[in-house]
């Protein structure tokens, strides 16, 4: 018998007890040795759950490194002993975001199996702790690369949690050196500067045009001055960014949102036309997963002061509760027997 973590209702979240996993033919099970709390963690506790039916629940985590202990006999390319990352986007069930598999367990099972696909190995001497943050810095990756950021742009950053950060350290690693972090929480921004960040904003206390016309230099739009930042990155999600952005954009400049906005949000489009400036969004990580494994060797040491707080798995209601204060980063849950080294 293990547990699992499930939702049961708005804001009621518990470790229940749950059967040993069945693997069919085309499945593995994986023993977890450490998953990430995500923000979408949170707003689905928050909502009560996502594609829960009445009386039923929602098995969360996704953000998951571990072990292979059970391969079906039809699985090809790995074996007993593995050490992988799972891509729940590449899942049937989409672990962790309502189907019947949450990666806060101790043995997960992940259906119809694929070496490459929804199982990716990981090097023998990556720690999972640093393996598990693969699925949130995809996610910050592909941001950045739908921002079409390259060396010698100006970029702002909106929003320091987790995914801000990741996109700070992959906008350096790729050369950018003008990157511009914001938050209100005096100790993300922090981390944002030892992760390379140029500058940092708190919003609650400067005029953030005033501050970035002074980082990034003006432009003009026609009789308008314009603040000279070339790609605004949205990893925050407050109401005011779009707004903002489209009245201080400079011609041509870019705008991804990668937030989850709850409600709609009013824009300008009249400004928008005198700047020809695209607004996109990013989702998930359609390719990018791969690349972050490839390059966690060469980054671990930044990678690894994303992780603000570990908990053991019995205390991972402990773990819930802090990630949703602002003073953590990535808050990471380890299981039993893994180490520094493991």
């Amino acid at each position: 018998m293990g547990r699992v973590l499930n939702i049961h209702g708005v804001n009621d979240v518990r470790l229940d007890p749950v059967d040993a996993p069945r693997p069919g033919n085309s499945d593995v099970v994986v023993r977890v040795k450490a998953c990430g709390v995500c923000g979408s963690d949170l707003t689905y506790i928050k909502i009560g759950g996502i594609h829960r039916k009445p009386g039923g629940v929602t098995p969360i985590g996704h953000e998951a490194a571990g072990e292979v202990i059970t391969v079906g006999t039809d699985v090809k390319g790995v074996s007993v002993g593995q050490r992988v990352v799972i891509n729940p986007m590449m899942t049937p069930s989409y672990i962790g975001s309502g189907g019947p598999e949450g990666a806060f367990t101790e043995e997960l099972l992940v259906r119809d199996a694929r070496v490459g696909d929804s199982l990716l190995p990981i090097p023998d001497d990556l720690p999972f702790e640093l393996a598990a943050l693969s699925e949130p810095l995809a996610v910050a990756l592909h941001g950045v690369n739908r921002a079409q950021a390259k060396a010698g742009d100006k970029v702002v950053v909106f929003g320091c949690g987790p995914i801000g950060l990741g996109m700070v350290l992959w906008l350096v690693d790729r050369g950018v050196k003008d990157v511009v972090a914001l938050d209100l929480a005096p100790e993300r921004l922090e981390r944002a500067k030892a992760l390379g960040a140029k500058a940092v904003i708190n919003p609650g206390k400067e005029n953030v045009r005033a501050r970035l016309l002074e980082l990034h230099g003006s432009a003009r739009v026609f009789s308008r001055e314009a603040v000279g930042t070339d790609a605004y990155i949205d990893a925050a999600g407050a109401p005011s960014i779009l707004s903002d952005v489209i009245s201080m954009a400079k011609y041509q400049s870019r705008l991804v949102v990668t937030a989850a906005y709850m409600k709609p949000v009013q824009i300008d489009l009249g400004a928008m036309l005198t700047t020809e400036m695209t607004i996109t969004t990013a989702v998930g990580y359609p390719s990018e997963m791969p690349d972050v494994i490839a390059a966690l060797p060469r980054l671990r040491d930044k990678v690894r002061s994303l992780i603000s707080h570990r908990f053991p798995f019995d205390k991972i209601i402990d773990a819930i509760g802090v990630a949703g204060t602002p003073s953590s980063a990535k808050v990471m849950v380890q299981f039993g027997g893994e180490g520094p080294g493991a």
